[in-house]
This record gives C-alpha cells, structure tokens and sequence, in this order.
C-alpha cells in the first residue's frame, strides 16, 4: 500500500551553482527533481538540530573542554627547554613530564566524549533528514519522477546520502575539533606574546584566498558531478530495465555508447577534483611556511631583546606548527563540506515537500499495490471482524484535461460523476487513457487543467479516501501479517483474517507454514500472482476508503484465477463507490455503468443493455469478445466464460 498524494514541491529551488542539465532518453533535457538553495539547507538544518540544542550544547562544552586542556603541552614543553637552558637538575623535570601524561590521558578523554557527542548530534540529524527525505519522496507526483527520471532519485537516495552520511561521521566531528583547535590556539599564542600572534596571522591572507579560490570552483564541480551520477544511473537503469528490448532490437552498441559517453563524464569531473585538490595542497604549504618562519623569526628576536624567554618561544614555534593539522583539516574538510554540501542541497529540494509532518492535511490518496509503506498515524479502517460501517464517496471529473509532455494531450475535456456506491467501468482501446483518468481520479496524477473533486460521502476515522489498486503489486519483506497491516498498523490477527477472507485468502492463508506469521516477499514465501492480488485487495479491504479505483487489478491472475480474482475484488469494492479498469469485458458488463473511451475523450456511456443495444464502440468490442461462442450475448450474470480478456486490452 503506498502513500500517492499528488502535490509538488512547496518552493522553488536554486541550483548550488551552473550544472549542466541531465538529459533524457530521447536526448532532450530532462527536468530534474528540485535542489534547495544555500540558504534554505542551512536553514533545514537549523530546524533538524533545533529539538537537539541541549545534546549540541553539550558537545560543544566537552570539545571546548578537550581542546583547552590539550593546549598545555606546548607550554609545559617549553618549561622544559627553560630547565635544560638554566641547567637545573634531571629531578626537576619530573613534575612537567607528570602533568603532560595527565594532560594526554584529560585530552584524549574529554576529546573522544566531545566526539562522540557531536558524531550523535550529526547522526540523529541525518535519520531525521533521510526520514523526512523518504516521506516527501514517496508523495512526489509521478509525472515528476518520470520527467526526472530513476537515476535521479535513485542517486540521491543512495550516492547523495552516502555523502552526507559520511560528512557526518567523519567531517563533521572533525570540522568541529578543528576550528575549536584553531582559535583557542590562537588564543594561546596571544597569551605568550601578542607579536607572536601577528606573525601566525601572515599566514592567514594565503589561506583565505587559497579557501576562496576553492570554494568558487568546488561548488560548482561538484554539483556537475551529482547530477552526472544521476545521468549514469539514469542510463545504467534504463539500458537494464529494457535489457530484453535492446536484445530484441539490436540497440546493444547504442546504448553501450551511451552507457560509455555517461561514464566518461563521470570520470572527466572526477578527474576534475583531483587537480582541484593537488592545487589546493600546493597553495596550503606556502601559508604554513609562510607563518612558521615568521613565527620563529619573531621568536629570536624577542629572545634577543629579552622580552620573553627560550621556553616560551619553543611553545609559540610548537603552537603554530601544532595548528598544521588543524588549519589543513579544516580547509581540506571544504572539499568534503563542499561535496556533501551539494548532495544535501539534493536531499533537502525532495525533503521539503509537502509530507505527514506537516501538520493537519487532508488524507490523501493511496495505492493498494505495495509500492510504499503508510503513514503509521492512521486508524484501521475495519472496526470489526464483519467489517461493517461501508460507505461510498461521489467523484466529480469537470473537464479534465492532461498531458504528459506539452502538445501531446493524453485526456481532453474528460467530465464524469461517480454517484455514492456506484460501480463505474472504463473501457476502451489501448492508449485510450483509462489508466491516466484512473491515476487522476486516485490522485496519484494531476490535470493540467481541469478539477478532480473526492467527496466523503460517511463519517469515518482518518484514512485515505481514495485507493488504487493495479496490476503491479509488490510484497513487502516480512511476515503476512506486518504486510497486511501496513494498511492498518492497529489491526488485530482477527480483523486480518476478516480482510482475507473477504477477499477468499484466507483458506491458503492459514495453509502457509506459520500462517500469518509466515515471511514473504524477498527472501521468503513466494506467492502466486492471484494471491499477491489477493493480498493487495485484503489491504484495500483494511483502508476501508470510500472510493476505491482498480487498474486491470486482476490481469496478472491469468485465466485459471480470473473468475475467484473478479469475485474477490466484487467483494472489496462492495458498498465502495468504485472505478473500474475493465481488464475483461466481464467486469464491464457486471458495472452499474460504462464508460467507453477512445483518444482521451469518453465516447459513450451507459448500462451493458444500452450499448450493446445502440451498436457503437461498446457494442464493437462486446462482439468481438464473444464472437467465438455460438450463443448470443448474454447477461452479465449468466455468461459462461468469464475469463475471456478484452482483445482490445
């Protein structure tokens, strides 16, 4: 069951940077999904870390504490120079070589807390990110998935994760103790002599126009080399998807090409980065020699003046080189902070989205296939094991049109009411756009012009108040039982058996080997495809919405499972108000109503009677289904080949 709202994205987005736009498989540009601007990621982040301020707080406090306590060695071994320059005696050193094993073990301690700490903050963070980043993704609109296509959802919610995973881990911990290290050294050496500390400062002018320079070329790059990732995957997925095509078809060399022209880019602004970084380190090691000489010149000169002593211009000289790794860390860190800064911008254009956090909304629609798992707020819909209380919803289509690219209209000027209770059956060619109006009456789809409007026609508990059902539907790994209540996460073993048996599955059910208990999906108990169906239509049963609208749910079965397939979905849909794909005429001629359609628009309307009986399309397709029997056409109740499937289908 999944979650199908069909709302975009709350706000519009600006590029990290210029990105070369990806490209789709008819080589055109291809819209990708929508990446948050600078300032709206720190901003997400800001409301991510905002109920953890006491944990932040606490990290903070710790490294600060860690770091101030490491900062006395270097004045502890320059009192040991000032011992051996005044020639005290070796019993005299044992005190400052006591207190730099106690200084050692304090740093390592409170540094290691600070850490952890601070890896927590980041990682809880993260969780809440991905959560968030799952649930607006799971309610993006299909059209915009497609137009974005796989790869670029795919590598976000893999390789841009992967990233900003590992800053989290590794970078940010570090970042954090670097800084700290780099002004409390500072600190330090102003407390020595504040010349010291002008000296250390020479170096910053080429740090900063090194940290500058490669910030303005990183973001960028590193935005191209997100976006070509996703282009690879893109590709890699379309060529696997269709492998059997590209065989039938002789396209091997065309899409290995293309698979190589991807790659290559990838590999171009990898490249790229590598020498980014190479020019990065060159100009680093000027600044750092750059300050240490300066440093131990203005150390001998205070020497020679007297103004401080030997000891302490070893600890000022140990000081600065002491701020090499930190400095390097952290200006090395922006190439890791830029990377991970590009692939959090991704996370949080989807993130962003309308989603179940909200706040109050209006239930949405959802798909009975198992595309996705459901809000776990929601009440079951049966409050009993006769699963009693239905009732349907009127569904009003006003001149609906739609396209999926523009100048190729796939419905135009659609109207259709659905009455409360009512069972309504689309029919019509292939490309006649009965899945379209389908996805648009369950939500999953929006019109580009037009309105679809949903009336719950009962007081109910919350829930979705439209469900699709299709063809395709998938089992969740797990056992039967946790599959089924993704559905209802509240109902109880009695109220699954209700739903199975509703939909005549709870005889094979109970026959599995732990029965409810029993694991399916990847790894477990296969299922036949009449019984994932099954299994799709028990979870619609569970939602209890009521509207519920069936893609050709029972063409997977075949004609062995149509008959108890039809049976079982009559079943569910019952006292539902219900739109109805017709996979075989059988379904259509059983339906209060039908609606014939053909090139987007409906072209006839009406019982079974009225248009066999008025001799247009219906009654063109009703003959061609049954021109194989000798008998004439019968009523829908009495035929006997109910699994016959629409030739036109």
């Amino acid at each position: 069951m999944t979650g199908a709202d069909a709302a975009g994205p709350g706000r519009e987005y600006d590029e990290p940077g210029p990105a070369p736009a990806a490209t789709a498989p008819d080589g055109g540009p291809r819209e990708l999904l929508p990446t948050a601007s600078a300032a709206r990621t720190r901003a997400a982040v800001r409301e991510l870390a905002r109920p953890h301020r006491a944990l932040a707080l606490a990290g903070f406090l710790v490294m600060v504490a860690g770091t101030a306590v490491g900062l006395l060695v270097q004045p502890l071994l320059g009192h040991l120079v000032d011992l051996v320059a005044d020639h005290r005696e070796a019993g005299a050193i044992t005190l400052p070589v006591v207190m730099l094993v106690l200084v050692a073990l304090a740093q390592g301690g409170t540094i290691a807390l600070g850490l952890s700490l601070v890896s927590r903050l980041g990682e809880t963070v993260l969780a809440r990110l991905r959560e968030r980043f799952v649930d607006r993704a799971l309610r993006l609109p299909v059209e915009q998935v497609e137009e974005a296509g796989a790869g670029d959802l795919t590598a976000r919610v893999t390789r841009d994760v992967s990233v900003v995973g590992e800053a989290v881990r590794v970078a940010l911990p570090e970042l954090a103790r670097s800084l700290l290290a780099i002004v409390l050294t500072l600190a330090a050496m102003t407390a020595l002599d504040w010349r010291f500390l002008v000296a250390a400062l020479l170096a910053v002018p080429v740090q900063a126009t090194t940290a500058r320079w490669y910030v303005r070329h990183a973001v960028p790059l590193y935005a191209r080399q997100r976006i070509a990732t996703g282009d690879q995957q893109q590709q890699l997925l379309d060529t696997i998807a269709g492998a059997r095509t590209v065989r039938a078809f002789r396209l091997e060399e065309q899409h290995t090409r293309r698979v190589t022209e991807s790659s290559a880019s990838t590999v171009e602004l990898t490249m790229r980065g590598v020498r980014l970084m190479l020019t990065f380190y060159n100009r680093l090691h000027v600044a750092e020699y750059t300050g240490l000489a300066a440093v131990l010149v203005t150390g001998f000169l205070l020497v020679r003046g007297g103004s401080v002593s030997i000891g302490t211009a070893t600890a000022a000289a140990l000081y600065f080189h002491s701020l090499f790794t930190p400095v390097n860390s952290a200006l090395v860190l922006l190439d890791d902070a830029q990377s991970a800064t590009a692939a959090l911008a991704r996370l949080v254009g989807v993130a962003d989205g309308p989603g179940a956090d909200d706040g109050a909304r209006t239930p949405g629609p959802r798909t009975a296939d198992g595309g996705t798992p459901l809000r776990e707020d929601r009440q079951p819909g049966p409050q009993s094991p006769e699963l009693t209380g239905r009732g349907g919803g009127s569904v009003v289509v006003t001149d609906v049109h739609h396209a999926y690219a523009p100048g190729r209209p796939v419905l135009s000027g659609v109207s259709l009411t659905l009455s409360a209770g009512e069972h309504v059956a689309l029919v019509g060619p292939s490309g006649a756009g009965k899945t379209t109006l389908a996805k648009l009456v369950a939500g999953v789809l929006t019109a580009t012009s037009g309105a679809v409007t949903v009336a719950d026609g009962r007081e109910r508990a919350e829930g979705p108040r439209v469900v699709l059902v299709t063809q395709e539907t998938h089992v969740f790994a797990g056992t039967l039982a946790e599959d089924l209540r993704l559905a209802a996460s509240g109902a109880s073993d009695t109220e699954l058996r209700a739903a199975l048996a509703e939909v005549s599955a709870l005889d094979w059910a109970e026959a599995l080997p732990d029965g409810l208990g029993t694991v399916v999906g990847e790894g477990g108990h296969r299922l036949t495809p009449a019984q994932v169906q099954q299994l799709a239509l028990a979870r619609l049963v569970l939602t209890d919405p009521p509207v519920a609208v069936l893609d050709e749910a029972t063409a997977e079965a075949g004609s062995t499972g149509a008959r108890l397939l039809e049976q079982a979905a009559g079943r569910a849909v019952a006292g539902r108000t219900a739109l109805i794909v017709a996979h075989r005429l059988t379904q259509a001629a059983a339906a209060d109503r039908i609606v014939v359609m053909d090139e987007g628009r409906v072209v006839e309307c009406g019982t079974h009677d009225e248009l066999c009986a008025a001799a247009g399309t219906y009654a063109a397709l009703w003959r061609a289904w049954s021109g194989t029997r000798d008998a004439a056409p019968q009523t829908p109740t009495s035929r006997s080949h109910p699994d016959r499937p629409v030739k036109d289908h």
